[in-house]
């Protein structure tokens, strides 16, 4: 039943592991699944640009983590027959950084910058001028003697990607020629994701089981297959078949339960039910509560939350709904606290 090549030969297990991920990124926009509509507008965008000969607009890609973003970006340069450039925000922090990558562009070339918000202000004043004019302007010398030497580019398109939107000033989001909103998976969607999946790792799964792990990954892509890599593993080191028994109990050894919720999920949930009542709950109170930073509470585990409808958010905090005390079992109030609970500070919200 096991391999014993991977037994003995590490460098063969990671090397196949290796493949697997990348086979698992789609290299076309046909065998892109969900994001029906970005999908579309891509394709227009991608085949006008054929048609007349020139590369494409600039592209931003906005959405939560794990839904296809770097992926969408890689078919937008292999679908136009383009080199293609990666890096990120947070490794562009001066303006000589992103002139360096600029400068080095061939024509044609499509320049992925992941997290693209976090950019240095320096270098995203840079891109304006980029973007628009492919030019940038240089600074040789200092203080009076300083002179701005112009320096032009060669045509390239600029794929950004970003989980916080709102983050980007407009000057730069403006400069998009097409900004695409990916979306949440549907439980539909995410099946046809781990069937893809399935068959790549060899993994003789059925459809309910398949449907048991689509209905735990919280619309995302990425969770779907880490989740099916841990049931595949369980399954090899217990000599069972991935049927749903064995997805119930391999996701229940790893703290996944039927909702998708993960360990810090349920440890914010439980504080906020069992120490707080159900909230109002100020933000900052919670993230002390259960150990973690504020920023990883606000960005990782209260989207899905609120997504889900365990929690709101009011101007006062936190709060549980109903259907959070159904989840967990506790006994709970039937509605949302009223207004005359205690009012946490401003700065804790």
């Amino acid at each position: 039943m096991s391999d014993p090549v991977a037994l003995t030969d590490p460098h063969s297990a990671g090397d196949a592991e290796l493949a697997f991920e990348g086979a698992l990124r789609p290299k076309t926009l046909d065998e892109f699944v969900g994001q029906r509509r970005v999908r579309g507008q891509l394709q227009l965008l991608l085949r006008a640009a054929e048609l007349q000969d020139r590369t494409p607009d600039h592209i931003l890609l906005a959405g939560p983590p794990g839904l296809g973003k770097t992926t969408l970006a890689m078919i937008v340069a292999y679908e136009g027959g383009r080199p293609l450039r990666m890096s990120s925000g947070p490794a562009i922090q001066h303006a000589g950084d992103l002139a360096a990558i600029l400068s080095s562009l061939v024509s044609g070339e499509v320049l992925f910058i992941d997290e693209i918000h976090r950019m240095a202000r320096s270098a995203e004043e840079m891109l304006y001028l980029a973007m628009e004019d492919f030019r940038i302007d240089i600074m040789v010398g200092k203080g009076a003697g300083a002179t701005s030497v112009p320096l032009e580019l060669a045509p390239f398109t600029l794929v950004g990607a970003t989980t916080r939107a709102g983050l980007l000033p407009n000057p730069l989001r403006d400069r998009f020629g097409f900004t695409a909103h990916l979306e949440f998976y549907d439980e539909a969607e995410l099946e046809l994701v781990l069937a893809r999946a399935a068959r790549l790792l060899g993994l003789d799964i059925d459809g309910e089981a398949v449907a048991e792990i689509a209905g735990r990954c919280r619309g995302t892509p990425r969770i779907a297959n880490r989740l099916l890599r841990r049931v595949r593993d369980y399954a090899l080191v217990h000599g069972a078949r991935p049927d749903v028994t064995s997805v119930k109990a391999a996701l229940e050894l790893y703290d996944v339960d039927p909702l998708g919720l993960d360990r810090l999920d349920r440890a914010v949930m439980t504080t906020m039910l069992e120490r707080f009542g159900g909230g109002p709950v100020g933000l900052s109170t919670l993230a002390v509560s259960v150990g973690e930073e504020a920023e990883t509470i606000e960005a990782v585990v209260e989207p899905f939350l609120v997504r889900i409808g365990l929690i709101t958010r009011t101007p006062r905090g936190r709060v549980a709904t109903p259907a959070a005390w159904r989840h967990f079992g506790l006994a709970g109030p039937g509605a949302e606290p009223s207004a005359g609970g205690a009012v946490p500070l401003v700065d804790d919200l």
